[in-house]
């Protein structure tokens, strides 16, 4: 069963990193020098955890068809910028006003390689550019229709163009300030300050919590989900973000910088309340498991679905338990 999950993770990251880079911007003009740092940020890899949600979660309502021959290409759009906003917050997360990192994800961070001032605006041109990706997917389906290449039959139009506002409403909402956004702003103002556990958890629920929402929420949406299994898609997503973030925590004082390919101690030493830091590493251990059996739970209880995407998901949460970087 490992084996056969192993396999389809391979083949899933394989097939997601083919379609970034198949919309990263080419680097040339005047302003190439930003573009590159965007690209580099972006190429670094990491996990593709997010847009490997959004995917899984679109086949576990996807029936084919119409809607799948207008929204596919739309979903591979929104999987980009998906992996587009979340570089765009390491690479902030990275600069030197922030938490001051050198390397991530094994290599030197945007701004140590291109500057501050190349690293801060990389940032910025990729949570634009994560949208315009988008827009510029949807235009594409829609002029698609107009000349007959793409037939859709009936209102369905409107139907799939309320379907893509939505993922965009749910996905630029996720970003910013009543997201991860909002979470990072918290998390910066209260560094150094003695944090409660309801604090601690709305930053969790922020800033690593909602771009797994957005994810699961955004891939639902444009398969045609109705608003119960997006609500609860929505739970999952939240149960599997602060799951995610206290497991960071574990492995930032368990683990070696050559395993997670950045600084181990970063948090100890920007002086930040962590999880750990509260209720020491047993009862983060815990919290971790009880979280991801209840995503495991909710995941189960979803009716009417694709048994593999749901039984692919269910392992990836159960990795993302045992994860060692």
């Amino acid at each position: 069963m490992m084996m056969e999950f192993s396999h389809k993770l391979d083949e899933t990251v394989q097939s997601i990193e083919k379609i970034i880079n198949e919309h990263l911007p080419q680097a040339d003009g005047l302003q190439k020098t930003v573009i590159e740092a965007m690209d580099y940020s972006v190429e670094a890899g990491g996990k593709r955890i997010r847009p490997m949600l959004m995917l899984e979660s679109y086949e576990l309502f996807c029936k084919g068809g119409e809607r799948d021959a207008f929204m596919r290409p739309i979903l591979h759009a929104c999987m980009t910028a998906m992996e587009m906003i979340h570089t765009f917050s390491l690479c902030h997360d990275d600069l030197p006003c922030m938490d001051g990192d050198k390397y991530r994800r094994g290599r030197e961070s945007t701004w140590y390689k291109y500057g501050e001032d190349m690293g801060t605006l990389a940032g910025d041109g990729l949570t634009l550019y994560a949208f315009e990706v988008i827009s510029q997917a949807y235009l594409r389906q829609a002029s698609r229709v107009v000349s007959h290449e793409l037939e859709i039959s009936g209102d369905s139009m409107s139907t799939y163009a309320s379907s893509v506002m939505h993922a965009m409403y749910v996905l630029s909402g996720k970003s910013g300030i009543y997201g991860m956004l909002g979470g990072q702003a918290v998390d910066v103002e209260m560094t150094g300050k003695p944090l409660t556990d309801k604090q601690l958890m709305f930053i969790y629920r922020l800033k690593t919590g909602a771009l797994l929402q957005s994810s699961l929420m955004t891939g639902a949406i444009l398969a045609g989900a109705g608003p119960k299994d997006i609500n609860r898609l929505s739970d999952i997503g939240e149960e599997i973000g602060v799951a995610f973030q206290i497991q960071d925590d574990i492995l930032d004082e368990t683990s070696t910088t050559e395993v997670l390919g950045k600084p181990i101690h970063s948090d100890e030493d920007n002086n930040k309340t962590t999880y750990v830091s509260i209720y020491g590493l047993e009862e983060a251990h815990k919290e971790v498991k009880r979280l991801s059996e209840k995503a495991i739970g909710h995941l189960r209880e979803l009716t009417d679905v694709d048994e593999d995407s749901r039984s692919f998901l269910i392992a990836l949460t159960t990795m993302l338990i045992d994860r060692k970087k």
